[in-house]
């Protein structure tokens, strides 16, 4: 009896995998189909509009230097989130072994969320230069609050059984972190994660708007001098593809590190 209910759930499980690719991809499709009929028939001016073709021209023409400028751009995402995320496991680890410290320093975190982001940028290029020190700073500012916020919440939300059954054999909260609350905490570290990777993209770029020498912002506000709109478009559809690319390896690495979830589902 249980064979049948098995294959049924795993039909069921592919089909709405393959629903949550060709619906978004179809509706993707739609709109540029839409945009590019509503160029072609002169409702949409180029000058203030460019057609999805001309962007596509302009993607290939300028591949080789958009990819360069890609990498500065990754690099500074990479190494601000990688950043991030280390500080994040550890201050989130002693907030939550000392409510002293907990109580001391989330407002001064919820403080540096109501700072706008283009506030942040022209101090750090004014204290750090124009390399890539700002930009990776700013990348771990805006990645650094759901990291912590949604691991706090993960221990917190951990299983006071396995707790209690740790302090009865003895466990100090140390070991108690290590093997109950961080384990039980990686659904809501990921959740955090996709927050601070899309920040880590959109940050990096902001931050080379105010001053750089390569990365995908500074070539953008070349191309705006020029008022090559196609270029900038190509840029915008280029970093909306990094970061869903970069959001599904996370959502990979999430269904295989935190296994336990999927077949907590399929119960």
């Amino acid at each position: 009896m249980c064979l049948p209910l098995k294959r049924r759930s795993q039909s069921t499980t592919d089909k709405s995998s393959v629903s949550d690719i060709i619906i978004p991809v179809a509706t993707i499709l739609a709109i540029l189909i839409l945009w590019q009929v509503a160029h072609m028939a002169g409702w949409l001016p180029k000058y203030m509009l460019p057609s999805p073709t001309d962007v596509v021209k302009a993607f290939i023409n300028d591949f080789p230097l958009l990819m360069s400028h890609a990498g500065t751009t990754l690099y500074e995402a990479f190494a601000g989130l990688g950043i991030a995320i280390v500080l994040a496991l550890l201050l989130s680890a002693l907030m939550d072994r000392f409510d002293g410290l907990y109580k001391a320093l989330n407002p001064i975190l919820v403080l540096t969320q109501t700072i706008p982001t283009v506030a942040i940028a022209p101090l750090l290029v004014l204290w750090m230069g124009y390399e890539t020190a700002p930009k990776i700073t700013l990348v771990v500012i805006a990645g650094f609050f759901p990291l912590v916020v949604n691991l706090i919440s993960g221990y917190r939300a951990a299983d006071p059984d396995a707790i209690r059954m740790m302090r009865a054999m003895g466990a100090g909260p140390w070991q108690i972190y290590f093997h109950v609350k961080l384990p039980g905490s990686m659904s809501h570290f990921f959740s955090g994660l996709y927050i601070a990777t899309s920040y880590a993209i959109v940050g990096a770029v902001i931050s080379e708007w105010l001053g750089g020498f390569s990365g995908l912002g500074v070539y953008m506000t070349r191309v705006k001098k020029s008022f090559s709109y196609d270029k900038m478009f190509a840029v915008i559809f280029l970093i909306s593809i990094i970061s869903l690319i970069l959001l599904k390896v996370l959502k990979i690495l999430r269904n295989k590190l935190v296994s336990w979830e999927r077949s907590e589902q399929h119960i």
